[in-house]
Formats: structure tokens, C-alpha cells, sequence
């Protein structure tokens, strides 16, 4: 019989589609993740995996039976709850896709209050697209997700997690530091680096623009970076002008190694929400989460701001 161990290598390979990311997740071997690959391949003959260099593509004998594999290790975590519940007890993983800059900031912060409470829970966030969020909370792959983009899915249950601002953000020495202000307009003369494409900072920007007759092709986008604090970092050097979200600008903007400039008319700000599967079997972890997370809304909002300001002061 199969092991729930060697169960989950499959699963993580599966979603991984790369062997060296799933022993680096499971905190195992890149060999050892192989061979419990093959123990399962050879002891039913099958093909779980097309290997194709570096990479895998799970194969179709794999896809027949990876809802099945969810399913079993979903069981084994709500019978882990259950014998945990017989004690009192509220532990177990508590997996979060995460697909915003901002909520890279915030739920650290979050998730550690949850776990002063819940000390024997374990949180996990993995960092990924907005539609990496869609597609495994579809897929049940992921219990829960924040993300920047309301998922309009009869499956998927969003609910507004925090307010974000998004900041256009100068270095230090640019003709706009000083005073401050522009006008989209002023945009189109400038060099700006941008968020990947897909990206919820990059939506939001570009809907904005487009009120004022302004579309992406306009723009005179020198550079596109997939990561927010390296374009915080190249606005600092002088490459170009950029949109972060405010906890992104933070840091440069107390050193005074970036200045914040208003543009005219508009007023930047984008929902977080938090998602997950109505389908999905939660453990009481994953549910008490997800109360937590809702009934700190307005505190977080309030939380963040008055982190930004206090950092700000006290630097």
C-alpha cells in the first residue's frame, strides 16, 4: 500500500512540475524525491511523469490520479484534526497563496497574532500570480488565497481583506522630488518601470490611466521587473518612475531615498481580498483562520497606516 509520505511527493511534484523546487518545498533530496517517484511508478506500472530535462509535465495516467491524491491527504489532514480536536487541540498546516506585494507585508503579521493564539498551527504562504491563486483554489490545491483580483467564480468565496494604496514613487534627485506633484500627462515624457503585466499594481495603474486617454503603449516603460522591491531599488538608482504599493515604498520613502509624487486627479487604491473553495473541506485551523482574518479587517487597515506613519517618524 501506498504511503502518505511518498503520496504527498507525488502531489508536490505534481505542482511543482520540477523535482529540484519540490525537494527544496519538502525539504528533502532532489534523488529522494525521484525515487519515491519511481517506487510508486514501478510498483504499479505507470507513468506518473514526462521528463523533459530539467523539467516535468505530469502525464496522463499522473492527472487521472492527482484528485485522487488530494483527496486522500485532505482526509489524512481532517483525521490529524480530529484526533487533535479529541485534546483540545488547534494545530496543523495552514497553507495561504498569496499573489500581492502588500500581502506579503501584511500576512506575516497576521498569521503570527493567529499563532500566538494557535501556537501548534503552521502556516505556509506561497507566493505566486493572481491567476496561479485562481487556478489552485479551483483545483483545491490551495485551501485559501489573497489576492488583489476579485475571483468572479460560482466556486470561490472572496471577501475584502484590506484597503491598498498605490504610490507613484521618484528617486531622491528627480526634478519631481521637490515638489511633489504632476499630472499624467507629465507621465508620458518619463521613463517608467512597471510590474509584469498580469500583475494587480499594473491592473489597477493601467484602468486608472485609461480615464485620462492614457494606454500602455503610450507609456515609455524602460524596464519591467516581476519583483516590487527591486523596483523600489531602481527608482532609488535613477533608472526610471514607478507604481508600488504603499508598504512597498515604506522603507525608501523614511530614508528619504525616494520621494512619493501625487498625480492629479487620481487617486490610487485597490481591494485585498482573501478567497478560498466553497468546495474545500476546511480543518478548524483553516476555518478559524478565516474568521480571524475577516473580523481584523478594519483593524488591519488602521494597523497599516499607522505602521507606515510610526516607521516614517521614527527613522
Amino acid at each position: 500500500m501506498i504511503e502518505l509520505s511518498t503520496l504527498r511527493v507525488f502531489l508536490v511534484a505534481a505542482e511543482e512540475k520540477n523535482f529540484s523546487n519540490a525537494a527544496k518545498r519538502l525539504h528533502m533530496s532532489q534523488s529522494a524525491v525521484s525515487q519515491n517517484i519511481q517506487s510508486i511508478e514501478k510498483a504499479y506500472g505507470v507513468e506518473l511523469f514526462v521528463r523533459r530535462g530539467r523539467s516535468v509535465e505530469v502525464s496522463e495516467a499522473g492527472q487521472s490520479i492527482l484528485p485522487m491524491a488530494r483527496e486522500v491527504l485532505r482526509a489524512a489532514r481532517m483525521l490529524e484534526d480530529g484526533f487533535q480536536e479529541i485534546h483540545h487541540q488547534i494545530g496543523g498546516e495552514l497553507l495561504i497563496g498569496c499573489s500581492t506585494s502588500a500581502g506579503k507585508y501584511l500576512l506575516p503579521a497576521l498569521l503570527s497574532d493567529f499563532q500566538k493564539e494557535y501556537p501548534a498551527v503552521h502556516p505556509r504562504v506561497k507566493i505566486m500570480g493572481r491567476e496561479g491563486v485562481a487556478e489552485r483554489l479551483l483545483n483545491q490545491s490551495l485551501p485559501m488565497g489573497v489576492s488583489s483580483k476579485y475571483f468572479e467564480q460560482r466556486d470561490l468565496e472572496c471577501q475584502p481583506l484590506f484597503d491598498d494604496r498605490i504610490y507613484l514613487i521618484v528617486s531622491s534627485d528627480h526634478p519631481w522630488a521637490g515638489y511633489g506633484k504632476a499630472t499624467p500627462d507629465d507621465l508620458l515624457d518619463q521613463p517608467i518601470i512597471m510590474r509584469e503585466e498580469m500583475s494587480g499594481t499594473c491592473d489597477t495603474v493601467m484602468q486608472s490611466l485609461k480615464n485620462f486617454g492614457i494606454t500602455p503603449d503610450m507609456l515609455n516603460v524602460t524596464m519591467e521587473l516581476g519583483n516590487p522591491e527591486a523596483i523600489e531599488m531602481a527608482v532609488e538608482r535613477g533608472v526610471g518612475i514607478a507604481f508600488v504599493s504603499e508598504m512597498v515604498a515604506a522603507r525608501g520613502l523614511a530614508f528619504g531615498r525616494i520621494k512619493k509624487v501625487e498625480l492629479k486627479g487620481l487617486n490610487l487604491r485597490r481591494t485585498v481580498y482573501i478567497a478560498r473553495n466553497l468546495h474545500y473541506p476546511f480543518t478548524r485551523a483553516q476555518n478559524l483562520f478565516w474568521e480571524f482574518a475577516q473580523s481584523r479587517r478594519e483593524e488591519l487597515n488602521t494597523e497599516i497606516w499607522d505602521s507606515l506613519v510610526n516607521f516614517e517618524v521614527a527613522v
